[in-house]
């Protein structure tokens, strides 16, 4: 079995590879801007933008599964296009397809969001990601729709950078006490992709942790954890920012839980541990 790593690279990428490698593969990725670190992958560079590159990586490395990895924030040409691009090639080589989508999809106007909720997204992003997810699962019907929700994992999020930055002042801003969200560890979403990947499980899953957190509490779990000082960091509220998106969006797991032997932790649990790895 083949699998190919769309977007490793990136934060779950690169976890992805991570863990292939330590399980004794030897995996496939692919790259746009950046050479991912682990040298003991094999690397393809790719833009989903462009349909003939796709065509070639694919028809190169010939895998058995995609594992679709990337993020593109709100840039519809790879999130949405470059996402339904992808879901048409898998669907022409029947190759099967895990498609890592976003709770961005929904507006926070429901108190939680099992995995039977539809879409109804705010933002560009999520726009781009619920696009994607219907192309997907249209295209697709054996495919996996991996929803998931703030990723945080050894320092080396994007999170876990702002709080440090915020605590030691060397930035501006301030952590929002209304934003809710239920954060998920890099290892924990990583280890469940693989199981739902190499297995024949099709639908869409949510992948998060079981605690809905502010981003100021979660920042306070990550400075203690850190030794950092807590009531260094600033907060704030959100509503009223103007900014877009929801602002409590709760992803209920509890359905995917029950068909995945991994664990998926909640915030509480996998920040009680000690200082993060360097990086």
């Amino acid at each position: 079995m083949t699998v190919l790593i769309i977007g490793g690279s990136g934060f779950l990428g690169g976890e992805l590879v991570r863990q292939a490698v330590s399980a004794g593969g030897h995996p496939v990725a692919t790259f746009h801007s950046r050479l991912g670190d682990d040298g003991r992958a094999t690397w393809h560079h790719l833009d989903l933008r462009d349909p003939i590159r796709l065509e070639k990586v694919l028809d190169t490395v010939a895998p058995t599964v995609l594992i679709n990895a990337t993020s593109g924030g709100a840039d519809w040409a790879v999130t949405a296009e470059g996402g339904i691009r992808l879901a048409q090639a898998a669907a022409s080589r029947s190759t099967r397809l895990v498609h890592v989508s976003s709770d961005a999809v929904f507006s926070g106007r429901r108190d939680s969001y099992d995995e039977s909720r539809l879409p109804d997204p705010l933002t560009p992003y999520g726009a781009a990601k619920a696009a994607a997810e219907s192309a997907v699962r249209l295209l697709c019907p054996d495919a996996a729709v991996a929803r998931t929700s703030l990723i945080i994992g050894h320092g080396r999020s994007e999170h876990e950078q702002l709080v440090h930055a915020l605590a030691v002042g060397t930035r501006q801003g301030a952590l929002f006490t209304d934003d809710i969200r239920c954060p998920v560890h890099v290892e924990d979403l990583a280890t469940a992709l693989w199981e739902i990947a190499l297995s024949d499980a099709a639908g869409v899953f949510h992948l998060a942790g079981h605690d809905a957190l502010s981003r100021y509490e979660l920042g306070e779990l990550i400075a203690r954890r850190d030794g950092l000082d807590p009531a260094r960091l600033p907060s704030s509220l959100r509503s009223g920012t103007g900014l877009p998106g929801g602002l409590d969006v709760r992803l209920d797991s509890r359905i995917t839980q029950q068909r995945l032997r991994t664990q998926l932790r909640g915030a509480r649990a996998f920040l009680s541990g000690t200082s993060p790895e360097p990086t």
